[in-house]
């Protein structure tokens, strides 16, 4: 794919999240495109190319500075909230696609509330969760899982899991507490830099693959999903605990 092709990708991608009110999400699109078509600019010989190149940055940009502006005034009146629907069998709604547009350089602490954080896929959720949050551009030191204790003998495998993670984002830097309540029900997440994301089905949004060496197993991106809704809100002051 060219520098072009990617820029008019990731630009009508904005251009839909703008469509559907999902500013925070469109903005960033709109920052990633502007910038590829930039590099694009410094490359094109062409003046005629350039002239047009560069009204659209120009028609771009104007955009992006007006959401940037809306979305600001909104967390500035804590009355942003933004909802995403996902549909039965959708595509394309892995952890980093969902969570990125509200991870920021000034995140340091997280506090996910989930019931069910039990089952071995459950599990899995959870760690990818924790995996995501390592790569992204934030300085996380920690994090705070509130969810249910199963039952019988699967309460030590669902014990013994969470205490490797635990050990294993030790290694990274990042404490990992976790506590049990036998009355959580909410499904929420927390972002200390004023970010709530609330989760119909909590983490636990992605389908069963059809086969370990099927298309979506390893890649969350293509995972289908289960329907469920995502509302997003931002705070001033976010109490983690």
């Amino acid at each position: 794919m060219s520098l072009e092709d990617a820029a008019v990708t990731v630009l009508k991608r904005a251009v839909e999240m703008d469509t559907c009110s999902r500013f925070q999400e469109s903005l960033i699109c709109y920052q990633e495109g502007i910038q590829i078509l930039l590099n694009v600019l410094k490359v094109t010989k062409d003046e005629s190319k350039k002239t047009a190149y560069r009204e659209k940055i120009d028609q771009y940009m104007n955009r992006a500075e007006l959401i940037k502006k809306r979305v600001n005034q909104d967390k500035e009146e804590g009355k942003y909230h933004e909802q995403i629907k996902i549909k039965e069998n959708d595509t394309g709604y892995s952890f980093e696609r969902v969570f990125k547009p509200y991870i920021s350089e000034n995140l340091t602490e997280v506090y996910v509330e989930d019931p069910y954080i039990r089952s071995i896929h459950q599990l899995y959720n959870f760690l990818r969760f924790c995996e995501m949050l390592l790569k992204a551009s934030c300085k996380v030191k920690t994090i705070r899982l509130l969810t249910s204790l199963d039952e019988g003998e699967n309460a030590s495998q669902q014990k013994s899991a969470l205490y490797e993670i635990e050990e294993s984002l030790k290694v990274h830097g990042i404490v990992l507490t976790t506590e049990y309540s036998s009355t959580i029900h909410d499904r929420e997440i927390r972002f200390n830099n004023g970010w709530i994301i609330k989760i119909g089905r909590g983490l636990d949004y992605f389908k069963k693959p059809k086969g370990r060496f099927s298309v979506g197993y390893c890649d969350y991106d293509l995972r289908q999903c289960h329907e469920t809704t995502i509302d997003v809100f931002h705070v001033k002051h976010t109490k983690i605990m």
